[in-house]
């Protein structure tokens, strides 16, 4: 087995912390931290799951209204130790060039496609942990027959937790974060199905 190189070593006995994200230029693409931990996305990623994040980011960028702003694939530090980069987010934040990462004050929406080797944390952990770091909304897009299925989320705020506010499949209408209207089967045409 070869050796660990250097930049995967922590750089102290508790671990990573989230701004060590920023001086790990040697770490893959999509690289996040979770409660210290780098994640790495190792496996490759599925054409369904590229094309659907392309989709989604062009059509949400082409609705939003003034104010918000889409990103992909950009982390949010939720504290110290985490650090998830979801497919994509909903800001109110203007543009930087030069940004990073986000705050959780910041975001009113994540995005998260679930893939086989991110169903778990995507289902639970990132679930909890946006919740816990009060952003508004959560979406959770998993594959039925090629075709795009999203769960949505709510945060509810006595709780602290996020409430499903519905399953959509073949069209979505939701009036938050703003309003948006989407023909699911054609995020990702017939013809690639």
């Amino acid at each position: 087995m070869a050796a660990l190189p250097d930049w995967m070593r922590p750089p102290r006995a508790e671990g990573w912390f989230a701004e060590d994200l920023d001086r790990l230029p040697e770490a893959p693409r999509h690289t996040e931290l979770i409660d210290g931990a780098l994640v790495f996305m190792m496996s490759p990623q599925r054409a369904w799951h590229g094309r659907l994040v392309t989709s989604l980011t062009t059509t949400l960028m082409a609705t939003a209204p003034p104010g918000f702003e889409i990103e992909r694939e950009m982390t949010i530090r939720l504290d110290e130790r985490n650090r998830p980069e979801p497919n994509l987010l909903v800001t109110t934040a203007p543009y930087d060039p030069d940004r990073t990462w986000y705050a959780p004050e910041e975001v009113r929406l994540v995005i998260e496609v679930v893939s086989p080797e991110s169903a778990h944390r995507d289902r639970t952990v990132k679930l909890r942990k946006y919740a816990e770091a009060k952003i508004p909304h959560y979406w959770c897009i998993e594959e039925e027959d090629r075709a795009p299925v999203v769960h949505v989320y709510e945060l509810d705020e006595p709780t602290g937790t996020y409430a499903p506010a519905g399953i959509f499949r073949g069209t979505l209408q939701r009036p938050v974060p703003f309003e948006i209207s989407l023909d699911l089967d054609k995020l990702i045409p017939p013809r690639s199905r």
